[in-house]
């Protein structure tokens, strides 16, 4: 394996060990070294307290050591055996806290100055080589996060309640929101969502049931945790179904689901959803309160409630909003958490959002809709499909 990843922390990192693999095997290809071996170990404050003093002649703990293979000996080994770097996620965590950012973000950034340091790096020899590295592992860090983005596809779920709304209208069968979703599908979509209100305000109990045995993707069942909605969504078992927060008179969903202050109910309503095989999302605010909730309860996805962002009337506002999205993505990443995202997105905003590494699926409706009262549903759809990334 040319990345080994060992944990010696009292209690379970809490960082996705998956990702931060998969990062360490990039940057060892983008560094030309694809098929050399790299060893990361992580460790907790007082046992890199020790080796910092060990080895360095240091009290307490540093953030990172790295230990060169070549280096002490070790000449003789072969040349693919890069060496050891060493976290702190103590130190790291403290860090990323201070710097506002996830703790895999500055997991991150430590293992691309540890294995700098491996590559012959060292910022202590001279102020220019200390300026040449930090240049080195800004580009690095650019580079990697570039082709996180480019390897990663992103589905489109398309909610089709608008076309619900403008038959419940006048009151007659047309147009039919079943036959929206299938030319959905066929333009590409992955997904199909629905939300089935209370007051049956757009989509109905027909809908539901024809679009479950109709949808061929993915059919994802909006729905506020309701006794009589959960008995449809047990009885009719949808692919999947996002728990939004629902009040009779909003215009579209207001906010993110409270999850931290419901924490028993959701916790029965998704167990007896993942009895029924399930599996349940939760729409809630860019908020690490809500996300480290969500995870208690056992969701198994989060979808970032993005209405903020897309509001924002001010590029300073939009960029505030769409750092939170960014860390809150990774944050729930972290948690094991798969991550979606919706609400407001369009063919202006909804690039970047779709370039987080960390986001599976985006969720909409209202624009693409609206976009195809001009040119179609068949060509809306594509021409958002066209601002995704393709993997």
């Amino acid at each position: 394996m040319p990345v080994l990843i060992t944990s010696q922390t009292v209690t379970p990192p809490l960082i996705n060990l998956k990702q931060l693999r998969q990062r360490a095997e990039m940057l060892l290809s983008l560094c030309g070294h694809a098929q050399s071996e790299l060893s990361i170990l992580l460790l907790d404050d007082p046992d890199m307290a020790q080796l910092n003093e060990q080895y360095r002649n240091k009290k307490g703990p540093t953030n990172v050591l790295a230990f060169a293979m070549q280096e002490g000996g070790g000449e003789h080994l072969p040349a693919e055996l890069l060496g050891d770097v060493i976290i702190s996620l103590d130190t790291a965590s403290r860090e990323a806290a201070s710097d506002r950012v996830t703790l895999h973000q500055r997991v991150t950034i430590l293992l691309i100055h540890g294995l700098l340091h491996l590559l012959g790096y060292d910022h202590e020899r001279s102020p220019g080589e200390a300026q040449g590295m930090a240049e080195r592992e800004k580009h690095l860090l650019n580079q990697l996060l570039t082709e996180e983005r480019r390897g990663k596809m992103v589905s489109l779920a398309i909610n089709v309640d608008h076309i619900a709304t403008l038959r419940q209208a006048r009151g007659i069968a047309e147009p039919d929101p079943v036959l929206a979703a299938g030319i959905c599908e066929l333009a590409g979509a992955q997904g199909i969502v629905v939300h089935l209100r209370e007051d049956r305000r757009h989509i109905q109990d027909r809908d539901v049931r024809l679009l479950r045995q109709t949808v061929k993707t993915k059919l994802n069942l909006e729905m506020g945790a309701t006794e009589e909605i959960i008995g449809i969504a047990l009885e009719i078992k949808p692919d999947m179904i996002t728990l939004v927060p629902e009040k009779r008179k909003e215009l579209t969903t207001e906010g993110g689901l409270n999850v931290a202050g419901q924490k028993k109910k959701l916790q029965e309503v998704i167990a007896r959803m993942h009895k029924g095989g399930i599996p349940v999302s939760l729409f809630i605010d860019p908020d690490s309160r809500q996300i480290s909730a969500s995870h208690e309860v056992g969701a198994t996805f989060v979808e970032i409630h993005t209405g903020r962002y897309c509001d924002a009337v001010t590029e300073q506002a939009r960029d505030k909003e769409f750092s939170l999205i960014a860390t809150a993505a990774e944050e729930a990443y972290e948690m094991g958490l798969r991550v979606n995202a919706g609400h407001g997105l369009n063919y202006l905003n909804t690039r970047r959002v779709a370039g987080l590494g960390t986001i599976e699926e985006l969720s909409i409706g209202h624009a693409i809709m609206a976009r195809s009262i001009l040119v179609g549903l068949d060509q809306a759809v594509r021409e958002m499909l066209a601002l995704l990334p393709a993997g």
